[in-house]
C-alpha cells in the first residue's frame, strides 16, 4: 500500500486532483455501440485466478461478440502506481479494478466516469442484484462511480481441539472482549508453545476495535483525528495487551512472513483473526476449526474489504466498458465462477447464488461471512495520503507495543500527524 502515496504528485500534475471535483461527470464520453476491444486492469487476479478470469472474459466474449476484453495484471504493491501514472500520461485503461479506500480518491479526482448514464440505458442491468451496502459504498456525491464485484471480510477463526482439550466453550457471536480475553487466557500454554490468540496491531485491526469500542476514526466533520480519546485508548490497550500474553511477540515472531498462518496449521493457535480468504488455504490442513464474528466490545463492527470495476473518464469505449464493468459484477458466471474458487465473494444481493458456498465444510459456520456484514466498519480514508496515514497509526502502535511510549503518547503523536495531513 506505500506505493499509493509515491505518485500522488502524477495525479496532480496531470490537473486530476480538484479539491472537490465532481468525478468525472465530463466523462459521458464513450461511443454510442459496445464494440471494440476493451482493456482491463487488476491486482485481484494474478496471480492465483488468471485461469478463472479467463472463464470469465470467455463467457462475456460469447455474449457480445462484438467485445474483446485485454487484460493487464499488476501486483497489488506495484499496482497503484501503474495505474496512477498511466492516468496521468493519459492512457489508462478502460476499466480497472479499485478497492474502497482507493476508490474514494479517485471519484473525488475526476478520473472515473460516471456510470449512472450507461446504467440508465441498459435494460438488462438489475441494480437491485447488487449487494446495497456496496453499491453505496462506490458512489460519490450520489453518483455510481464504480460497480461493486467482490468483498471479503475478517471473522474469528477458532481450533475446536484446543477448545476441546483445554475445555472452554466455542465462541459464539454474542461474545464480547471480555469473554475472548478469558478464553485466550485459558488457552495459553507457552510450555507447549499453544497461544490462545492472534491479532495484528496494526491500523487495520485498530480502527474496527475502535469502531467496536464505540469510538471515531475522525470528528464529525473529518477534519480533525479523534482516535486518540478514551475510546481509542480503550481500543489500543485491547491490542496492545495481547502480546506476550496469549499471543507471540514481535521479537519472537522474529519477521518470519506468515508466523501466524503457519502457527494456526499447525494446531498451536486456538483463535485468529483473519479474513474469509484463508478458507482455501486451510482446505488440505486437516484442521478441525470454525469461524464466527469477531467479539465486539459496547459495539459489533467488522473489517469488510471491496473492490468495484470503474471506467475511466478518459475512455472512448464507455458502452462496451460498462458492459464489462457489470457483467464482472452480477453475471451468474463471475458469481459461480468466484463462489468455485474461492475467489473472493461475488457482491451480489442473491443468497440462493450462496447456497452451495454456505454447504461446503469446513468451516461449518459459514454463516458468519454473511452475518458480519450486518456491522460494517470501512476504513476512514484520507485522500492522496491514506498509505501514509496507515503507517502513521501503525508505527505508533508499534512503537507503545516495543514500550517506547505509551499507549495514550503514542495515540496523541500519531493523532497529530493525522490532524496534519488532514
Amino acid at each position: 500500500m506505500g506505493t499509493f502515496r509515491k505518485v500522488a504528485a502524477l495525479v496532480a500534475a496531470a490537473g486530476l486532483l480538484a479539491a472537490c471535483g465532481d468525478g468525472g461527470d465530463s466523462g459521458d464520453s464513450g461511443d454510442s455501440g459496445a464494440t471494440g476491444t476493451v482493456t482491463y486492469f487488476t491486482f485481484s487476479a494474478a496471480p492465483d485466478h488468471l485461469k478463472d478470469l479467463d472463464t470469465i472474459k470467455a463467457e462475456f466474449e460469447k455474449q457480445n461478440p462484438g467485445i474483446t476484453v485485454q487484460v493487464q495484471t499488476a501486483a497489488y504493491d506495484d499496482y497503484f502506481t501503474k495505474l496512477q501514472t498511466a492516468i496521468a500520461g493519459g492512457s489508462a485503461p478502460d476499466t480497472f479494478e479499485l478497492n474502497y479506500e482507493n476508490f474514494v480518491t479517485y471519484a473525488r479526482s475526476g478520473a472515473l466516469l460516471n456510470l449512472d448514464k450507461l446504467a440508465g440505458q441498459d435494460d438488462g442491468y438489475d441494480p437491485a442484484r447488487v449487494y446495497p451496502k456496496a453499491l453505496e459504498a462506490f458512489k460519490h456525491d450520489g453518483k455510481q462511480y464504480a460497480v461493486p464485484t467482490t468483498f471479503s471480510d475478517v471473522v474469528l477463526f477458532y481450533n475446536k481441539k484446543l477448545f476441546d482439550a483445554a475445555g472452554v466453550a466455542y465462541p459464539t457471536a454474542d461474545w464480547t472482549w471480555a469473554d475472548e480475553k478469558a478464553a485466550a487466557e485459558k488457552l495459553t500454554d507457552k510450555a507447549k508453545g499453544v497461544y490462545g490468540d492472534y491479532q495484528p496491531v496494526t491500523f487495520h485491526e485498530f480502527y474496527k476495535a475502535l469502531a467496536q469500542a464505540g469510538g471515531s476514526f475522525f470528528s464529525a466533520d473529518g477534519k480533525k483525528a479523534t482516535f486518540n480519546d478514551a475510546k481509542g485508548l480503550e481500543a489500543a490497550n485491547w491490542l496492545l495487551g495481547k502480546p506476550g500474553t496469549v499471543q507471540p511477540t514481535v521479537a519472537e515472531i522474529g519477521g518470519k512472513a506468515d508466523y501466524d498462518t503457519a502457527l494456526f496449521k499447525s494446531g498451536k493457535l486456538a483463535m485468529w483473526h483473519n479474513g474469509i480468504w484463508q478458507f482455501a488455504g486451510l482446505a488440505g490442513a486437516g484442521l478441525d476449526y470454525d469461524v464466527v464474528t469477531e467479539p465486539g466490545n459496547t459495539a459489533k463492527a467488522n473489517a469488510v474489504f471491496m473492490n468495484a470495476t470503474a471506467v475511466s473518464a478518459k475512455t472512448s469505449k464507455g458502452a462496451a466498458a460498462w458492459k464489462w464493468a457489470r457483467f464482472l459484477s452480477t453475471s451468474q458466471t463471475t458469481v459461480q465462477t468466484r463462489l468455485a474458487s474461492n475467489w473472493e465473494l461475488p457482491a451480489v444481493n442473491d443468497q440462493a447464488a450462496f447456497d452451495t458456498y454456505l454447504k461446503q465444510t469446513p468451516p461449518a459456520n459459514r454463516k458468519a461471512v454473511f452475518d458480519a456484514l450486518d456491522a460494517i466498519a470501512l476504513p476512514p480514508v484520507v485522500d492522496t495520503q491514506q498509505a501514509k496515514m496507515q503507517d502513521i497509526v501503525t508505527e505508533a502502535l508499534e512503537k507503545a507495543a516495543s514500550g517506547q511510549a505509551t499507549a495514550q503518547e503514542a495515540l496523541d503523536e500519531a493523532a497529530k500527524s493525522v490532524d496534519a495531513l488532514l
